[in-house]
């Protein structure tokens, strides 16, 4: 048997423009509600937090939903449509309201601005405030008016090169989020309403999440599920370079930009988001992709068994045994998720503040890494099993972070792009395996089902570790955040032993299929 590589590409463009909103999401929307909105990194991680609590709930229910869903489309089809186009407006008119609040604190808006920082130093300058390390200071106790007027966001270093200013960054930085936060407890208007705006985009995203993760599955047969999940995930990893390297040209991570207006920005995002829908529709034909993969299935003898209990029960019943493997593996994902979305939440700020580094060019690094890994990983499963790959993932995402934990901006820059890239590595090789050894216990009429549990797992990580992160960040400064994800990532090791199930079953090989083994 083979995979239909060109027919999963297709059906990895859903993927692609999930990847490409949550990168833009994930990197820009905590600078603005820290720079724009004032907010400390606790109620940040709260926001944060949000469109995973709506996951909680919203990702199970339009699994299931869609599961049921006999449409002219098939079964996640019209999620993905309807969905989609809704996101993506939504995210340009959340781009207005980050026009309104910029508006609002106008007075500071510009980075170098000698009057703005004389208006910052005014306001907060007998104000109790915290540096990005955690140390906290009295603004008038470290500069005088006409030293912190003075103050610029680069300078340049003993070898001729601009380079963020430290200084700017543990004394400016704070004092204008503290204004900044001022100016929007007496206009909460604008907060108001980019929170709406953000809730409107989020329940968008949650509609067709799970439809469309569930959709590989079910156009493609089981054995071949891990190498379909490199695919789809290689095409998410695609859209979040792609966002990574506009982030580049908009300069979205430069210091001298972090008072920017996003509305061009997220314009081009809304119009990428679009276009991937476009080719998907073009291209995926759900109904004719799922009776083929049926036919197929039945050719090689392949899930008849588990067919005929769903058939005969309603649903595939898990045993004492596989319902202990579904709780270690759900366990390990909400593990895992606790470090690394830790890490994604908070990292385009911890790069601004503490690595002074483009955290554009260091996710590519790591998105790239991950691409180059996604079909190998896949491969090597095949061989050695989805347990053992995951492991050895986990282990090497502990050492990528536990070394991250050692950096800062002195660190040579090859180093932290050797960790960033396997890191990148290491989240490829556990992602292309967990999500087909959660389906894999389940029977065809369950997939959505068992995606929502995939996901509520992984959400339900990601709705605690932004708010707990970010409270240890607030405590005891941004320094934390990759011991923090070292603990989690590690525990999930332990976890993974005790899983029994859902490893990939090799099958017999028929006639000529021997001989194009190497070929899949």
């Amino acid at each position: 048997m083979k995979l239909n590589y060109f027919r999963t590409i297709c059906v990895g463009f859903a993927f692609f423009l999930i990847c490409a909103f949550w990168q833009a999401y994930d990197t820009v929307i905590p600078m603005i509600l820290t720079n724009k909105f004032g907010m400390g990194q606790t109620w940040s991680g709260i926001i944060m937090a949000l469109d995973n609590i709506l996951a909680l709930f919203m990702l199970p229910l339009f699994g299931a939903i869609s599961d049921k869903c006999r449409s002219k489309l098939g079964r996640r089809t019209p999620f993905i449509l309807i969905g989609t186009i809704a996101a993506a407006l939504a995210f340009v008119a959340l781009s207005l309201v980050d026009g309104m609040q910029l508006n609002h604190i106008s007075a500071i808006a510009k980075v170098d601005d000698p009057a703005a920082l004389e208006i910052i130093y005014t306001e907060e300058k007998d104000a109790a405030l915290i540096t990005p390390d955690g140390d906290s200071f009295v603004l008038s106790d470290v500069y005088t008016k006409e030293e912190f007027t003075a103050i610029r966001s680069q300078v340049t270093n003993d070898k001729g090169k601009l380079v963020t200013n430290h200084d700017y960054t543990n004394y400016v930085v704070p004092a204008r989020q503290a204004y900044a936060a001022g100016v929007t407890r007496n206009q909460v208007l604008p907060l108001v309403l980019f929170v709406i705006f953000l809730l409107v985009t989020l329940v968008a995203m949650s509609t067709f999440r799970s439809p469309a993760v569930a959709l590989m599955p079910d156009v493609t047969m089981k054995p071949l599920r891990s190498k379909a999940n490199a695919i789809i995930n290689l095409m998410g990893s695609a859209g979040g370079i792609l966002v990574l390297g506009l982030g580049m040209v908009f300069a979205t991570s430069a210091v001298k930009n972090s008072m920017m207006a996003y509305t061009p920005f997220f314009t081009v995002i809304a119009g990428i988001m679009i276009a991937a829908l476009i080719i998907f529709m073009l291209t995926v034909r759900e109904p004719l992709f799922v009776k083929e993969r049926e036919e197929k299935e039945r050719e090689y003898g392949i899930g008849d068994e588990e067919e005929a209990i769903a058939e005969n029960a309603g649903k595939h019943k898990l045993g004492a045994a596989e319902k202990r493997s579904l709780i270690f593996i759900l366990a390990s994902i909400i593990l895992w998720f606790m470090g690394y979305n830790a890490v994604t939440s908070k990292y385009s700020v911890y790069a601004t503040n503490i690595l002074h580094k483009d955290y554009n060019m260091t996710l590519i690094i790591a998105q790239g890494a991950a691409i180059l890994a996604y079909l190998p990983v896949g491969i090597v499963a095949s061989k050695i099993g989805r347990k053992k790959t995951i492991i050895a993932g986990v282990i090497m995402l502990t050492v990528a972070f536990g070394s991250a934990a050692l950096m800062n901006s002195d660190t040579p820059t090859m180093l932290m792009n050797c960790m960033f890239a396997l890191a990148g590595i290491a989240w490829a090789t556990i992602n292309v395996n967990s999500f087909p050894m959660v389906v894999e216990m389940c029977s065809g009429a369950d997939v959505g089902r068992y995606t929502g549990f995939y996901y509520t797992a992984s959400m339900a990580a990601q709705v605690v570790t932004p708010i707990f992160s970010g409270f240890l960040m607030d405590q005891f400064g941004m320094r934390v955040l990759f011991p923090y994800a070292v603990v989690f990532v590690a525990l999930a090791i332990l976890t993974m032993v005790f899983v029994k199930h859902g490893d990939s079953k090799p099958t017999a090989k028929k006639g000529l299929e021997v001989l194009d083994e190497d070929m899949d």
